[in-house]
């Protein structure tokens, strides 16, 4: 028999059915709690609600574990590079190199931006934030494609539309980029990866070339920000889909999401926070007393987790991204110094070890982007980068699963009750 849960309410005893995912997770199922009882759940922030049944992405907060279609984060970041993880997340099986190379051409076959989104490109003051450029251009490409707006979404416009947003975003990220430095427009190139790519069309200049290790360390970084389960923007995107909106709406909306401080916005805080700390005499070991002093307010910002409890398994990999790239490229960084003694320090402190306040993938993200060039204002935008195939792949499955209703949580009002209306000349 099936496992379900007993609510009693007064004298009235109801059964909610248990729902069981593939790695034991267990959910209780109100689906019919309001229709059979009237009542509704009370959660702020949806932390305690499964929205969908999703076969994406895994994550265990308590033990520090993800997986993406059942691969452990550390097995592709070890062994796979981004296209082929993003071809993983949208059709959930490893690609065969026929597949890959399919997917590959696909992709470049759309490396070419409408004229007209270079001229709104052109149209932003150089000191925008790109995360309110990347968003509103996005929306804006919907009107370069009517196609996608009209007629049933069938698997092969689906395809073309995701292949479609791999190139071009990409491509709006850098030629804004390179605007903003006074600097021409670098093609794709179809010989490069996808972080080798993007490095060359946001630096390239006489004499540059890519470097493997920088683009490899780039690509497992947009690996590991490919996807994260229900988290702010994949809830957006889904939300915003389930209306039906179309996908470029969709994506606009999880950018804008991604783009708040507690989220996309934390790797771009962490920066700043190493520059208030460099800028008071680089003394770690204050600040962190600061952290833990109630009467003070700062913020020590890339530590711990909403879901993570005890570590984040990201950030050992990123960290190795980091000393991989800082090595390379022959750069001392001191924010790196006074990262790695925060580091340090809070990892052997009794008041954050208590508290599970352990590095997170935030931490160290900032200071490779920082090494690379990437300016800070730009930081959320490569967590786009990263992001994108997962937001798809979840938007692919909303769409395609029947048993998907538009969005729309309930409330418990606290507002007045009903008042007599007063006339203006008696207020």
């Amino acid at each position: 028999m099936s496992e379900v849960v007993k609510l009693t309410i007064g004298e009235k005893t109801y059964e909610l059915p248990v729902v069981l995912g593939s790695e034991n997770e267990k959910g209780i199922d109100i689906s019919k709690l309001r229709s059979s009882t009237g009542y509704i759940t009370l959660d702020s922030g949806f932390m305690n609600t499964g929205s969908c049944q999703s076969a994406i992405t895994f994550l265990d907060g308590e033990k520090g574990i993800l997986s993406y279609r059942g691969y452990p984060i550390e097995d592709l970041a070890a062994n796979s590079f981004f296209r082929e993880t993003a071809y993983l997340l949208i059709y959930g099986q490893l690609p065969n190199q026929t597949q890959l190379d399919g997917f590959c051409n696909k992709i470049h076959s759309y490396s070419v931006l409408p004229e007209g989104i270079k001229r709104i490109l052109d149209q932003f003051p150089i000191d925008a934030h790109p995360m309110g450029v990347a968003s509103s251009v996005i929306a804006g490409l919907s009107a370069f494609y009517p196609e996608y707006l009209e007629g049933e979404m069938t698997p092969e416009r689906k395809d073309n539309i995701m292949a479609q947003l791999l190139a071009q975003v990409k491509m709006i990220i850098s030629y804004f980029y390179r605007r903003t430095k006074g600097l021409e427009e670098v093609a794709p190139s179809k010989d490069l990866t996808y972080a080798g790519d993007f490095l060359n069309m946001m630096f390239h200049q006489k004499g540059f070339t890519v470097d493997p290790e920088i683009s490899k360390a780039l690509d497992i970084l947009l690996i590991l920000h490919a996807d994260h389960e229900q988290n702010c923007s994949t809830s957006t995107v889904r939300v915003v889909g389930s209306s039906k909106a179309n996908l470029f709406a969709a994506l606009a909306s999880g950018i804008d999401a991604l783009w708040g401080q507690l989220h996309g916005g934390a790797n771009q805080a962490v920066l700043e926070m190493l520059e208030t700390i460099q800028k008071n005499g680089g003394d770690h070991k204050k600040a962190l007393a600061m952290a833990k002093d109630k009467n003070s307010n700062f913020r020590l910002m890339g530590f711990g987790h909403r879901v993570y409890k005890n570590f984040d398994p990201r950030a050992k990999i990123i960290k190795q991204a980091c000393d991989t790239v800082l090595n390379r490229l022959g750069i001392h960084d001191p924010l790196l110094d006074i990262a790695k003694g925060l580091e340090e320090e809070a990892l052997k402190d009794s008041y954050f070890i208590e508290r599970s306040l352990y590095p997170n993938v935030d931490f160290y993200s900032g200071i490779i982007y920082r090494a690379l060039g990437i300016p800070t204002n730009m930081f959320t935008a490569m967590f786009t980068l990263g992001r994108l195939p997962g937001w798809m792949a979840q938007w692919k499955e909303m769409t395609e699963d029947t048993a998907t209703k538009i969005a729309r949580p309930r409330q418990i009002y606290i507002g007045e009750q009903k008042r007599a209306f007063v006339p203006m000349n008696k207020r």
